[in-house]
């Protein structure tokens, strides 16, 4: 989720060329809508963004039964601030703009993977795919 659309573009295209289905957000409270239609395996967030930030989307998402245990990466300008205030709300990883997109690929495949080393959601022995909504 991110309301740039070239920081969505990039992040789509990276993850998608890895084999990772991506679905996008362009702010938090279509976030929450995408994220309960779709399932993803993981969500990244950016944290300033209109009607919904990304740290209140977060939030939401781990208060939520259903959502409170998807791995959340907030990719952002990474302040003290942000990182303070999405630890305390449950964020799993940070990735400061600008990212290295081989960064970010590294850090999703991290999160979907389980630790038997099978991507989330399936029964591959290959972590060759996953959803990511962003």
């Amino acid at each position: 989720m991110d309301d740039n659309k070239v920081i969505r573009q990039l992040i789509r295209v990276n993850l998608e060329l890895e084999g990772i289905e991506v679905v996008t957000a362009a702010d938090g409270a279509e976030c929450l809508e995408v994220v309960h239609q779709v399932r993803p395996d993981l969500v990244t967030l950016d944290v300033v963004m209109p009607r919904l930030d990304g740290l209140r989307t977060a939030g939401r998402l781990r208060s939520d039964p259903r959502t409170r245990d998807l791995p959340l990466v907030i990719v952002s300008a990474c302040s003290q601030y942000e990182v303070d205030s999405g630890l305390d709300v449950g964020v799993d990883a940070f990735l400061a703009k600008p990212f290295d997109p081989q960064e970010l690929v590294r850090l999703v495949r991290g999160l979907i993977v389980d630790p038997l080393g099978r991507a989330r959601g399936t029964g591959d022995a290959e972590p060759a795919t996953g959803h990511a909504g962003g």
